[in-house]
């Protein structure tokens, strides 16, 4: 098969008769031989044109046109000579005229002016200047010295979605000159609180080059999470330091680097958060930057009319259904593990990257095979964000094996059990039962096992950068999102939150003390739940985007973190951390197929008078307690976790467990609670089959 895109970057033996790799099945980098003149096999994928020609400068030099000659099955190629790294250059489409191939210098060639050049899709810096876009040839030299990727087992993974520019421009203790860069996340400061925290993975928000939608910067504000990738191989230059990006894309490129290796020395993975479903190109009437130019009909999914076909909700969608669109997503996967030594991925919209012909959702799709087949890819952490805004778009729970899903199940199902009952309640009316809180907690099995994988294919979270966050979800009945500019017609409208009887900031003690046990239960089911755990930033500290669900557009405090430190932050910073070594502590003391083949010995439930739960009281709105114990039936260490949700207090008898020596009963010792009572009753020690008293609306975790 030949290679649709072919690395710009790849110096070629100008004796060879065709470039080098033209049929290889990936790109570059390539076996080369050295070449005085910096000669550059340069290949694009461009059949919406007959011929191409790039337009190029040298560092110091003025701008050349080079006409490609060559041209098979839509790709157009050519050695380009004088291409030394730092090259700026785009492609355009050449005069219709036959000969040999044309180098010369540009003549009247205007930078400074509008967009005149296609980026190359392949291309590995982008150079933005005003609103001119070109690609940077670059080396990919760095020394990366005894990196190694932490490899951390999903089991003992706490993922943390994090954004590059908000997690460090309100640091005190960072320099100011490295807060919102790359660099600023990596520095000693913020891993210090990463391990702390007991953080394994940080997952960024979009770090792919991007732009900013032309409705934002009317209203003078910016695409802040990133969500509108322009380049699937260009770091976004903006998250450097001025530092950085006034020596050039290269040193760029180098911050990023080095903030992932200091990260892996810490033990830390590095996850990206990937956007492969749509480009900044928008809709048909949007800006021409690189794919639309080259090849709209082959890159972009359209219906039988020709129109766009839109599963994204942003004007246009890739066409997964080409296999050109395939290898470049599979090609730029492969350049950040092997180039950036990422760990993972999250898709955006993945359903859309697996839609077939037809525009259905196919669990075997070539994308799906390409990476299950991939020597490199299949070994990195994959994970879908398993939805879209197309046809048949909810696909939790179909991804197949080496694939862990977002489990919007259990983001739903948490926040309606702990609020949207309890406000429910609390007015009079009833809640849902436990079941469905129970079936989550114990990582969604029939959701998953379907599509043959276990309960650490469900990555739990109660929230993410897109919606409230924590505090806000205790504090907010409604979304304000008045500042988008958008008459707060944006965002999700049914949030499951519970503003516990006053909207927004609130003195009130009484509501004060309400919501912060809210968000303990929040976070302590979020952390005890099988599966795998992701926190959103600033979520340990009690963040408050001011009720605003759909921050996207907001580069400024209102999405920044808050590193203030109050009272209240840093007693939620340490029950987080709490709730995480205990995590951590449980599964160390599990064999380590646990909790991936859990049975019904290891996971058993209990009702308040410490019996088997039955299907009559599983199915009881008015059953709002439930045990779960768990952990491998011949291991010293099991866990208890008790929950009681509802609004009056439970004496909950402990279920009945012989000791490890068969005679007498095993003693539970609380490690923690939910409730205020947790310093003064931690450590207390209760004998199986006695009982303890469940505060209103609190969860108690024991080990035996």
């Amino acid at each position: 098969m030949v290679m649709p895109i072919l690395d710009t970057a790849a110096t070629v033996d100008a004796s060879r008769p065709t470039p080098l790799g033209l049929s290889a099945p990936q790109p570059g980098p390539f076996a080369a031989a050295p070449a005085a003149a910096h000669q550059v096999n340069v290949a694009v994928f461009a059949p919406a044109l007959e011929r191409v020609e790039i337009a190029y400068q040298a560092p110091g030099d003025g701008w050349r046109v080079h006409t490609l000659p060559n041209t098979l099955e839509g790709v157009h190629f050519g050695l380009v000579p004088d291409m030394p790294p730092g090259t700026r250059y785009g492609f355009r489409a050449a005069p219709a005229e036959g000969g040999l191939p044309l180098s010369v210098p540009a003549v009247d060639f205007d930078d400074d002016g509008e967009q005149g050049l296609l980026l190359d899709p392949y291309g590995r810096a982008v150079d933005q200047r005003g609103e001119f876009l070109t690609s940077v040839h670059l080396s990919a030299d760095f020394d990366w010295g005894d990196d190694s990727p932490p490899g951390t087992p999903l089991r003992t993974s706490v993922i943390y979605e994090a954004h590059v520019r908000g997690q460090t421009m309100l640091h005190p203790d960072i320099p100011e000159h490295l807060r919102g860069t790359y660099a600023g996340m990596a520095h000693p400061v913020m891993i210090q609180h990463l391990t702390e925290l007991g953080i394994t993975a940080v997952q960024l928000l979009p770090i792919h080059f991007h732009l900013d939608e032309g409705h934002l910067q009317d209203l003078g504000l910016t695409n802040y999470w990133g969500y509108n990738t322009a380049a699937f191989f260009a770091p976004h230059a903006d998250y450097a330091t001025q530092a950085a990006r006034n020596a050039g894309p290269h040193a760029v490129q180098d911050e990023l680097k080095g903030m992932i290796k200091l990260l892996h020395a810490a033990g830390i993975e590095v996850i990206l958060d990937v956007v492969y479903n749509h480009t900044a190109e928008a809709g048909p009437d949007g800006p021409i930057i690189s794919f639309r130019g080259l090849g709209e009909a082959r890159y972009y999914r359209h219906d039988a009319h020709g129109r766009y076909l839109d599963t994204t909700g942003c004007g246009n969608t890739m066409d997964f259904s080409d296999p050109a669109v395939v290898q470049l997503a599979l090609d730029s996967l492969r350049y950040w593990v092997t180039e950036f030594h990422v760990d993972g991925f999250r898709f955006d919209l993945a359903v859309t990257l697996c839609r077939d012909a037809g525009n259905q959702f196919d669990p075997e799709h070539p994308f799906l095979q390409g990476i299950a087949e991939d020597a490199v890819l299949s070994k990195v952490k994959l994970i879908a964000e398993p939805w879209d805004v197309g046809y048949g778009g909810w696909q939790t729970g179909r991804f197949p094996q080496g694939w862990s899903d977002w489990n919007d199940h259990f983001r739903d199902g948490v926040r309606r059990f702990w609020l949207s009952d309890r406000a429910a309640i609390e007015a009079g009316g009833q809640g849902g039962s436990v079941a469905s809180l129970a079936e989550i907690m114990a990582g969604s099995e029939g959701l998953f096992a379907p599509s043959g994988r276990t309960r650490l294919a469900s990555v739990n979270f109660v929230t993410a950068h897109d919606g409230f966050t924590l505090a806000d979800l205790v504090s907010y009945d409604r979304k304000h999102n008045e500042a988008n500019g958008e008459q707060n017609r944006d965002g999700h409208g049914d949030n499951r939150s519970y503003n516990h009887g006053f909207e927004g900031r609130s003195e009130d003690e009484a509501i004060v003390a309400a919501r912060a046990l809210s968000v303990r239960n929040l976070m302590a089911t979020l952390l005890l739940s099988i599966g795998v755990p992701m926190i959103t930033a600033g979520d340990e500290l009690g963040r408050t985007q001011q009720g605003n669900n759909n921050a996207y557009c907001q580069d400024n405090p209102t999405a920044w973190l808050d590193w203030s430190r109050t009272h209240q932050a840093n007693a939620l910073f340490q029950t987080t951390r709490e709730l995480v070594r205990l995590r951590r502590w449980f599964l160390r003391h599990q064999p380590e197929d646990f909790p991936a083949k859990a049975n019904d010995s290891s996971l058993q439930w209990f009702d308040d008078k410490g019996k088997k739960m039955t299907p009559a009281r599983w199915n009881d709105p008015n059953v709002r307690s439930v045990q779960l114990l768990m952990g491998h039936e011949d291991s010293q260490v099991r866990g208890l976790v008790v929950v009681n949700g509802s609004n009056h207090d439970v004496k909950m008898v402990l279920p009945e467990i012989l000791s490890e020596t068969g005679i007498g009963k095993r003693m539970f010792e609380l490690r923690f609670t939910t409730s205020v009572l947790h310093e003064r009753r931690k450590g207390a020690l209760v004998a199986s089959g006695e009982r303890d008293i469940l505060q209103a609306n609190t969860i108690n975790i024991y080990r035996t």
